[in-house]
């Protein structure tokens, strides 16, 4: 794993509550075993940004690429993709995991494209929990507008420059759905109504 990320350190920062995770049980038996899928299952992810899937009510099991994107029509799909676990949904695109390299693939329905987005699920978790905590904490406070607002965007690009270091698909180039959201995130989108950075956003 690419990043230390741990139960703990998630629930310090965002509460038990705002944690969701994705039983072994969901995965179909070749990925039940892999690093990612145990990472998922114990230590999850922070809602808000990134949602994982829900599995199916009657099986148990997340949904398969393949059950929710036509990939015979997606460019540069690989081969076996149509059998890996859609495991949740990110801005327009499916994410969904490579039990075989660990990876993370977006696959964007409405483009019919896919592109590896993180390198390992560790890398997913990471980069979720720093844009969450920072739509969670971020406030304005007393700057003027265009000091405040730089000062967001130091922020973000901190995520994309410390995220890259170790991992540089997330923020790969400007299409990528990380890069969408954080260009949003440094516009000042996406706060929630009662974050710190909404109550003192300016105007």
């Amino acid at each position: 794993m690419l990043f230390d990320v741990t139960r703990s350190g998630l629930a310090g920062v965002f509460g038990e509550d705002r944690l969701a995770t994705l039983p072994a049980t969901a995965f179909p038996p070749a990925a039940a075993a892999t690093a990612g899928a145990r990472l998922l299952g114990t230590v999850g992810v922070p809602t808000g940004t990134l949602w994982l899937r829900v599995p199916d009510e009657d099986t148990g099991r997340l949904a398969l690429v393949r059950d929710v994107v036509d990939v015979e029509g997606v460019e540069d799909a690989p081969k076996d993709a149509g059998g890996w676990p859609v495991i949740g949904w990110l801005l327009n695109a499916h994410l969904a995991f490579d039990p075989g390299s660990g990876r993370v693939y977006a696959f964007d329905p409405d483009e019919e494209s896919v592109r590896a987005l993180h390198t390992d699920v560790s890398s997913l978790v990471q980069v979720t929990l720093r844009f969450q905590r920072l739509l969670d904490e971020f406030a304005f406070g007393d700057d003027d507008e265009e000091a405040g607002f730089e000062r967001l965007e130091r922020e973000v690009e901190r995520v994309r420059r410390e995220t890259g270091g170790s991992d540089p698909l997330p923020f790969q180039d400007d299409e990528t759905v990380w890069s969408v959201i954080g260009e949003e995130i440094a516009a000042g989108q996406r706060f929630t109504a009662g974050s710190p950075a909404a109550r003192s956003l300016p105007g």
